[in-house]
This record gives C-alpha cells, structure tokens and sequence, in this order.
C-alpha cells in the first residue's frame, strides 16, 4: 500500500508503508527523547548549579515540541492552532499553581511526596476550575 503526501503545490513522491511509518514514528518518539536529554541534562547540571538545573528544567521544550506536531499533522488548520495555543496559555495556569505549593511545601520542609502529591492536587484542582469557568464563560 503506497500513500501520497500533499504539499502546496500538489501531490509530492508517494510514500511506502514503512517509510510512512518512520516517519510518525520519529514524530512521536523525538518529544520522548528530548526529554531523557533533559532530564539527564538536570541531573548533571544540579550538581554545579541548581539555579542553572531549575532553569533547564523549564525550558519551553515540550511546547515546542507539541506545537510542532499539532501544526504537522494540520498545517493549515489556523483555527485549530489558535485553539490549540489557547489551550497552552490556559495549561500554564494550573502549573504555576504546581509549582507555587511544591514551593510551599518546599520551605515548610515537608517530604518530596507531600511536595509532588500536594503540587498534582494544587494542579488538578486549578485545571478543574478552569475547565469549569471555560464552559461556564461560553455559554
């Protein structure tokens, strides 16, 4: 089974199955790669400067990533870009919230499951608040 891609200028080379193959499966494995290099990237780092560690740590890397795929699967689907983009700004919301109680926790020197179990819930809770206002707001 062959299939074609389409660019702007019409049918491109057809593809063979595996060919296609590689070519998804390289979309979907490049973002998990990325990561382990990141995180292997942290663990090094953290050992000379854990400034520079917490910085790597939130690099826009996913983002990226995420847009990357979002936008090849669909590259001129600029309403669902929009939509998707708004949805990451809307995400960052509810990490913060992570964030601000692992910070919390942090200084009230609980354990790192209080920090980690209490940032998911800080999470899950702003997340659901926003889902919540959103259908509220579009109705």
């Amino acid at each position: 089974m062959r299939a074609e891609l389409w660019s702007a200028t019409g049918p491109t080379a057809p593809l063979s199955e595996s060919e296609l193959l590689v070519q998804i499966e390289w979309r979907n494995v490049l973002p998990v790669l990325i990561s382990i290099g990141v995180i292997l990237l942290v663990a090094v780092l953290r050992n000379y400067s854990r400034t520079v560690a917490a910085i790597t740590a939130t690099m826009p890397i996913n983002i990226p990533l995420a847009i990357w795929i979002v936008y090849s699967a669909a590259p001129n689907d600029k309403a669902g870009m929009i939509t998707f983009s708004e949805g990451l700004v809307l995400g960052l919301i509810p990490a913060f919230a992570f964030l601000a109680v692992v910070w919390l926790a942090a200084r009230a020197e609980l354990g790192l499951p209080v920090m980690i179990g209490g940032g998911y819930v800080a999470w899950g809770i702003c997340l659901g608040v926003l889902l919540v206002l959103q259908q509220v707001l579009k109705k």
